[in-house]
């Protein structure tokens, strides 16, 4: 008789994440605890590089692990309830439909050239991701980008690729952005933007390979629905899709709740590019869109009120995945493992040939993004300790600054622990598993890219010094 073989089914997110959480709590019994000294530099808190030092060991018990999930919830609130809030609020304004109509129209008029919104989607995104280092902003996004690639024709996937990529390729090439590159600048003391012109070199070659690679994909499902990734969800949510055959007109409602829409946007670019706010004050934005879109199309008080719950409702999944996510970090925090690992890896690279040591640098950068997911966070940690190892092996602290900008930002599209990530994937309504099948032969092309670069900065003194 012939024995079927099962194939092999991906694990629930949440069961991915644990599997990590257990592994991290595993580390804090064999990997030595130890620690860095932290000195305040020009306002920043910023790593000792000649201070580590043992401290005693602090493994994590059976009942400080489950402990440490509520920690998690706890250090993620702000994201977590941030996405409960963009869900809530969006769900009024799509209830209204004026969006759909909007978006509809737009698909309606670029039907024949869907494939063009690819490359200037991207692009707008991608622009701001490198010159104002938009990250979290970009969660508000995704549903109209989901929205509008299935109205053409595509899938949640290519939605939310088109912009979260584009801000990523932005972000992490970072020609001007203040939070990766000014800060890691600051730190190994280069002059700030120096350098750009081969970051814009890079921005250009990424964004070109990402584009190519959304629209490879996009034209694939074009052609048969049934090879998307999602294709379950897109059955799920096919009462949800535009139909174009039946949209109805914009009506003096609709196109004042657009108005407002767009006029949100506007505020929330301005507001960030000039007084720095962040998720408080963009929740604030997108609570006032609701119940003011709610009342323009017509709507009471509790059917606004029904309509926010419904919305947040769906973003249960997603916004719970971001705490289990944080509470990786919280195990090794707890366990005291996150600087005894930076140490490792640091001490690796200083006995590395010079040519070999630049692609190592950004790989170990890579690495510890996956513990220290924040970009600022992550400069603060380890520019003090790559700015001098530069100076031993005879590499610029140019060099250091695009080991630390390219580690850090690009695998920010893959690691669970980032909650940008999570954030997406939630109001994308994608599962982490979903995804990974999708970006993982990018991530690859990815760094190849950034490996080749590397050794490029290695060969022309990327400097000025």
């Amino acid at each position: 008789m012939e024995t079927q073989k099962k194939k092999f089914k991906m694990p629930h997110t949440y069961v991915i994440l644990v599997i990590v959480i257990l592994i991290m709590t595993a580390c804090t019994y064999f990997i030595p605890a130890g620690e860095y000294d932290r000195v305040e530099v020009d306002g920043r808190t910023v790593v000792d590089a000649s201070s580590y030092h043992s401290v005693e060991n602090s493994p994590v018990g059976f009942f400080e692990l489950f402990k440490s999930i509520p920690e998690g919830y706890n250090e993620a609130c702000a994201i977590i309830f941030f996405i409960f809030i963009i869900g809530g609020s969006f769900h009024i304004v799509t209830s209204t439909g004026a969006i759909e109509k909007g978006i509809g129209r737009l698909a309606k008029a670029s039907q024949g050239r869907e494939r063009l919104l690819i490359p200037l989607i991207t692009f707008t995104f991608s622009l701001a991701g490198g010159t104002f280092g938009m990250s979290e902003e970009g969660i508000v996004f995704v549903p109209i980008g989901v929205a509008l690639a299935r109205a053409v024709g595509f899938d949640a996937i290519v939605g939310m690729a088109i912009v979260a990529l584009g801000i990523g390729v932005g972000f992490s090439s970072g020609f001007m952005n203040p939070f990766t590159v000014g800060v890691a600048q600051g730190i190994a003391e280069v002059p700030t933007f120096s350098g750009m012109s081969l970051r814009l070199v890079v921005w250009g070659v990424m964004l070109t390979v990402t584009i190519f690679y959304i629209m490879r994909y996009a034209k694939k499902i074009k052609q048969n629905p049934e090879l998307s990734i999602v294709r379950e969800l897109e059955e799920e949510e096919k009462d949800s899709h535009i139909d174009l055959e039946n949209l109805g007109h914009l009506t003096v409602r609709d196109k004042l709740i657009l108005l407002s829409l767009m006029g949100t946007i506007i505020i929330l670019i301005y507001g960030v590019f000039n007084y720095g706010w962040y998720l408080t004050e963009l929740c604030a934005l997108f609570i006032i869109l609701g119940i003011l879109s709610g009342f323009i199309a017509g709507f009471g008080p509790s059917q606004i009120a029904r309509e926010f719950v419904a919305g947040a409702k769906d973003m249960v999944f997603g916004a719970l995945v971001v705490g289990i996510a944080r509470t990786i970090l919280v195990v090794m925090t707890n366990g005291m493992i996150i600087d005894s690992i930076v140490h490792a890896l640091a001490s690796f690279i200083s006995i590395l040939p010079r040519g070999i040591a630049a692609v190592a640098m950004m790989f170990v950068q890579a690495v510890i993004n996956f513990f220290i997911p924040s970009g600022s966070g992550q400069a603060a940690a380890t520019m003090p300790l790559m700015t001098p190892l530069c100076d031993v092996i005879g590499l610029t602290r140019q060099t250091a600054v695009l080991a630390y900008q390219f580690g850090d930002g690009f695998t920010n599209s893959i690691i669970p622990t980032s909650a940008v990530l999570m954030g997406n994937l939630s109001v994308a309504k994608i599962s982490y598993d979903k995804w990974l099948k999708f970006i993982a032969p990018l991530m690859g092309i990815w760094l190849a890219i950034c490996a080749v670069f590397m050794m490029i900065a290695t060969i022309i003194n990327y400097g000025p010094f």
